[in-house]
């Protein structure tokens, strides 16, 4: 596709692997080599243990106090320290109180954000369905969402929490309550 200088510029490079709302279920179901009736037991343990849990992963908890340190890592906010230092070393006492005013609010800021995006991510954990209905060998069990695989055939009942990324096989009258995720109201 031509732009400004008329020479073709390409595509960024995709992410590999396939594009799962595109597929067709039944290409979505040989591409994770399952079937209608799920995996077995045997291939989900191999799984779990290929891939892992079905989790977020916990970061380890960092304290408000190094939170706020690494406030003043940033360049910005050193380069403004030093502004302020020279202009009360100038003399210029007006400007280095705003200037250290300007600092506190970048600070507070900056804290403030990180410190609710851990609280976020703790929330988010707290949220996840604690279990979930699968097929294995051809079989309705419930098992702990973090031993849910790729292939799991995954199935959903009214009020119930989505466990994992899945891709739709079937629906009836299907409604998504996103409010948890995105605060809004609707």
């Amino acid at each position: 596709m031509p732009i400004g200088n008329g020479k073709p510029v390409s595509a960024p490079t995709p992410v590999p692997g396939p594009v799962w709302y595109a597929l067709t279920v039944d290409a979505t179901l040989a591409e994770l080599k399952t079937g209608a009736a799920g995996l077995s037991a045997k291939e989900a343990q191999g799984r779990l243990d290929e891939h892992g849990p079905n989790e977020l992963q916990a970061a380890r908890r960092v304290s408000p106090w190094k939170l706020l340190l690494d406030q003043f890592k940033n360049v910005l906010i050193v380069i403004l320290l030093v502004a302020t230092g020279l202009s009360a070393f100038l003399g210029e006492g007006v400007e280095a109180i705003v200037i250290g005013v300007i600092v506190l609010f970048a600070v507070g800021l900056g804290f403030i954000q990180e410190f609710r995006a851990e609280r976020a991510i703790d929330a988010l954990r707290k949220m996840a369905a604690p279990t979930a209905t699968v097929l294995r060998d051809g079989e309705e069990i419930e098992v702990p969402s973090q031993h849910l695989v790729p292939g799991d055939v995954v199935m959903l009942q009214a009020g119930d929490r989505v466990p994992a990324d899945v891709r739709l096989v079937e629906s009836i009258n299907l409604q998504i309550e996103e409010a948890a995720l995105t605060g809004e109201s609707v």
